[in-house]
């Protein structure tokens, strides 16, 4: 057996302490968690009451998307104070107490930041608004002059990642900068004054006990002198250098509350060296890796990128981060249930879109989450997809809340159908996650997915999911050791990790494994033996050599 590999040692033993470095996180997106209050709308309360289900499924920490006040344009990421809960999530009190109950169950707490951009009901961008040009309430954001001979053009050719132009022109005639929505205006980084509110705010946050940050478009911060207009393969407004002294500061602002707080970047940044720049030891100390989502799900790629992403992020000390899902994706059920595989991640899929095979998109899904499981790291997982949710892709247009949609002309369906609500109980109305219509239509044969008709069940995704992540666990596969192996199959991925095989079939066919007689520790797919020297197509297992 040849390696094709050398060892890669990602987590030194003086360094295995750190929680975070082989964690479990679990995304909740809020306002389609669980609603108690019955306005069709998730709450914290909600959240609260279903600690017990995130318990049981083992994971070690929660990330919450924005609960912020807002006046909910981008659904929380327009956020008008950075210090306080939005009524329609609950009150401060209840963010308190959902941090109590969260810490006494052993869950630790992650929250959101929106640096980027604030709303454009923010009091600071409505006086900027209300002050003349040059002022010091317009240098907190990005206000220019526009182009042409009465500046009638926008300042550059930016456009929004929402779709359409990047800029807004207000009445006395300068242009704001939008890299989302017009509603959410963006900071100029280059000020003391906002340099100095995000600092005031990590530590209001941290005061409240919040274990870490997710710092949502962390790669956007800082954009290039003269924002010179953007070319194939220039992104001017983005991952520019002047980024990191930004997030040395807020590190050193963690540390002053001891050193298990954590920073997440949001930086979907390439190639995997200058990911990795942002989790160097005083900067972050995690960045999502792009590997599972970005990259087509054919063999030779995923091999390529996971390691890749590994190498680059051992080199700085770091360990990997990994995802499949998350609120601004195709869930992961769906996307590897359409016909081509291979094709690049979609925004959105419609009802006379191209459907994905249900039956198949869980088969391959399940294989690539025990897949993830299987690698050193920690990873994220999205809420639902522990039921096996698949993308709402009949959503009726009419009732699609996310910018995208609007913004592209009707003709890019976003994120909507991957933040539809939850299915709790089956036979309850709205399937248990409110006494009132949910904001987002749940697909009426979710019943079947329901958490009541999963948990305790043997075969459901829910005890998969628990499954998996209590023997990771136990096997230590978060902070291992990690090597490729020589498969002999070009479709079947083979890893060894902390001595337990990892392999992931990724063909229709059954595949032989290279050893005579393997020993299974856990299996995605169903009615495996207890020892075998053959895998059933897109499945994933764990295994060992037989004495």
């Amino acid at each position: 057996m040849n390696h094709i590999s050398e060892s890669l040692v990602l987590t030194p033993a003086r360094e295995q302490t750190d929680w975070w470095r082989s964690a479990v996180i679990y995304q909740i997106y809020p306002r389609s968690f669980a609603d108690q209050n019955g306005d069709g709308i998730g709450d914290l309360v909600g959240i609260s009451d279903h600690l017990d289900h995130l318990s049981d499924l083992g994971v070690d920490a929660i990330w919450l998307s924005p609960f912020y006040v807002s006046p909910q344009h981008d659904a929380g990421y327009d956020v008008a104070d950075y210090r306080h809960v939005d009524p329609i999530f609950g009150t401060d009190s209840d963010f308190r107490n959902l941090i109590a109950r969260a810490h006494r169950q052993g869950i630790r707490v992650i929250v959101d930041i929106v640096p980027n951009h604030s709303s454009s009901e923010h009091p600071w961008f409505v006086e900027a608004l209300a002050s003349a040009k040059g002022s010091a309430a317009r240098s907190r954001y990005v206000f220019r002059d526009g182009r042409g001979d009465q500046g009638e053009l926008p300042p550059n050719n930016w456009t929004s990642m929402f779709g359409g132009p990047a800029w807004t022109r207000i009445p006395d005639g300068q242009w704001y900068l939008h890299l989302f929505d017009s509603s959410q205006p963006d900071f100029n980084w280059g000020d003391d004054e906002v340099r100095a509110e995000f600092l005031d705010i990590l530590r209001y946050w941290l005061d409240e006990g919040v274990d870490g940050f997710r710092v949502d478009v962390a790669s956007g911060l800082i954009k290039a002198p003269g924002l010179p207009d953007a070319a194939d393969g220039y992104a001017p407004m983005w991952d520019q250098d002047e980024v990191h002294e930004i997030y040395r500061g807020w590190r050193s602002v963690l540390a002053e509350y001891g050193d298990d707080r954590i920073l997440i970047a949001e930086a979907w940044v390439d190639p995997p060296e200058r990911q990795a720049d942002y989790v160097r030891p005083d900067e972050m100390h995690q960045a999502f890796s792009p590997a599972l989502i970005y990259t087509p799900w054919e063999p030779e790629a995923i091999a390529a990128a996971v390691r890749s992403n590994i190498v680059a992020i051992s080199r700085v000390g770091g360990s990997p981060t990994w995802v499949l899902s998350n609120h601004d994706f195709v869930r992961h059920t769906s996307r590897l249930g359409l016909p081509d595989r291979w094709a690049t991640q979609p925004n959105g899929i419609g009802a006379d879109d191209v459907q994905p095979n249900r039956a198949l998109g869980l088969r391959r899904a399940q294989a690539a989450t025990v897949f993830m499981l299987g690698l050193p790291g920690s990873a994220y997982l999205y809420q639902g997809e522990e039921l096996g949710l698949p993308e709402h892709t009949t959503l009726d247009d009419d009732v699609r809340q996310d910018p995208t949609w609007a913004r592209s002309g009707n003709t890019v369906r976003g994120r909507d159908g991957c933040r539809i609500p939850l299915p709790w109980i089956a036979d309850a109305p709205a399937f248990g996650f409110s006494t009132a219509t949910p904001w987002l239509p749940q697909p009426e044969d979710w019943s079947a997915l329901s958490a009541d008709r999963q948990r305790g069940v043997p075969g459901s995704t829910f005890e998969l999911y628990k499954a998996a992540i209590r023997l990771r666990k136990q096997l230590g596969l978060g902070t291992g050791e990690f090597e490729q192996l020589e498969s002999g199959d070009e479709n079947l991925l083979l890893y060894r990790n902390v001595g337990t095989l990892l392999a992931l079939n990724m063909s229709d066919d059954e595949v032989e494994l290279p050893y005579p007689q393997l020993r299974v520790l856990f299996t995605s797919g169903p009615g495996a033996r207890s020892q075998s020297d053959r895998l059933a197509g897109w499945t994933a297992a764990w295994l060992q050599l037989c004495d």
